[in-house]
């Protein structure tokens, strides 16, 4: 489903993978996030995406123009996991709600892997 909301001189129409893009870019920005994952389920091993598949990393769902993000992120090695998700969170609702104009319901993080960074 896409987020759907009307204006005076018509309709808007936001695909969910815009949504994501946009999620994904605001969560690598973030303190202490590494980067998005892909995890190959077969496998059960995460993949540290690059810069141009940020959506990959990020599942959008909307109803009732509410939205529902799943973050599958990878941190920095010793950084504090609770205090780069609050802080992820933070961020991500924010600039996803005045990037778009939804509510965001729920954001679910799932840290997938740890990487040492030099």
């Amino acid at each position: 489903m896409k987020g759907h909301m009307s204006s005076q001189i018509g309709e808007i129409v936001v695909d969910n993978d815009v949504l994501a893009k946009y999620a994904g870019a605001s969560a690598v920005e973030c303190f202490g996030v590494v980067g998005m994952a892909s995890v190959n389920m077969k496998d059960g091993i995460a993949k540290l995406l690059k810069r141009d598949s940020l959506s990959h990393g990020v599942s959008v769902q909307i109803e009732e123009n509410k939205i529902t993000i799943d973050l599958h992120i990878i941190v920095s090695y010793g950084v504090s996991i609770s205090a780069v998700a609050d802080n992820l969170i933070s961020n991500v609702k924010y600039n996803v709600e005045e990037f778009s104009g939804f509510e965001v319901k729920k954001i679910n993080i799932f840290v997938e892997g740890v990487r040492v960074i030099d």
